[in-house]
């Protein structure tokens, strides 16, 4: 080997044993995930279109309906439901009504039947869409009355024989201001929220009030004086059957002022807002053919205590909307 050939070799030599800088890299904005570098978060996955397996439609049985039978017929219910609509439907029991509202807000909740207040609480965070009324002893709501003491002076402007009034609510209540209620207590809507959203409706102001506990002791109370002006109960308290051993003359001395007309809910079946209109529409077009099955009636008995229903929107509930907000009671203290 020549000198020459030698010494590009030993150059060579040198230069591969040499650790060199590696060059680094930055993908342009815009690079495909594709050939993005391996520790990239990757986007998340899509959730599964509601109503598949991945992403069931929940049934809720009303707080408290734990027995096997309650959750049993549930099951039932759900299984119809997945039969005839093609959606996977399962059950769950909320601890509570406030839970059951939450679940409804979290997607954790589809098919409900709310009580009057966690439907309302539900209905204004826009969580609800009504869909049936349930039917008690052929009506879907009822009414409450103000009632007062014969002896304290007070006007009646309901006529018993017809069992109407025969004024406005505001020239009958008007006789409240500045007198102190009775009421049954602070959860009840026939005998505190929806008496006190027609009070402050008309604008009728009155002393602090005394909550007695129960609406015949709310009829108690105005029989022995002295504890308050006036009340409101359902209709009709004074007929429970020990005031009236114990007080023979209490039907005429216990008047009823005015009566509320009956737009107090029993119960209402509802659909989450989550499902779409036309998935909601299927559903409850659903329902009534479950019912017209033994199987389903007993079940909706056995699971809701559901007999019969009638078909609503939530505009059926008008004036018990606006009776709710004018009461201005929060509606968070209400639904437990």
């Amino acid at each position: 080997m020549n000198r020459s050939l030698a010494s590009i070799v030993l150059i060579l030599t040198a230069l591969m044993s040499c650790s060199l800088p590696i060059a680094t890299v930055t993908p342009p904005t815009g690079t495909p995930a594709s050939v993005m570098p391996t520790d990239t978060p990757l986007p998340p996955l899509p959730t599964p279109e509601l109503g598949l397996a991945e992403n069931p439609l929940i049934l809720a049985l009303a707080p408290a309906s734990n027995t096997p039978a309650q959750i049993d017929a549930a099951k039932v219910l759900a299984d119809q439901f997945t039969q005839r609509t093609g959606y996977v439907v399962v059950t769950v029991v909320p601890d509570s009504y406030s839970a059951l509202v939450d679940a409804l807000e979290k997607g954790n909740a589809h098919i409900v039947l709310l009580d009057p207040f966690s439907y309302e609480l539900a209905y204004q965070k826009g969580l609800v869409a009504a869909a049936y009324a349930i039917v008690k002893d052929e009506k879907t709501t009822y009414g409450a009355q103000f009632i007062a003491s014969r002896k304290g002076g007070f006007t009646s402007y309901f006529n018993e024989p017809t069992q109407t009034n025969v004024a406005e609510a505001a020239e009958a209540l008007a006789q409240f201001a500045d007198k102190k209620p009775c009421w049954s207590d602070e959860f009840s809507p026939s005998g505190y929220v929806i008496p006190l959203g027609y009070l402050n409706k008309n604008q009728v102001v009155t002393r602090p009030a005394a909550f007695v506990q129960g609406h015949p002791t709310v009829v108690r109370s105005i029989y022995a004086g002295g504890i308050c002006d006036f009340g409101a109960t359902y209709v009709d308290a004074r007929k429970f059957p020990s005031l009236e051993d114990q007080y023979p003359d209490l039907m005429e001395q216990v008047i009823v002022v005015w009566r509320i007309p009956e737009i107090i809910p029993y119960a209402i079946l509802a659909f989450s807002t989550n499902m779409p209109a036309n998935m909601r529409d299927l559903f409850a077009n659903t329902i009534p053919a479950i019912l017209q099955t033994d199987d389903g009636k007993a079940a909706f008995k056995a699971a809701y205590d559901i007999e019969e229903l009638l078909p609503i929107n939530d505009a059926y509930f008008g004036d018990f909307h606006e009776y709710v907000r004018t009461s201005q009671v929060e509606l968070f203290s209400l639904v437990k």
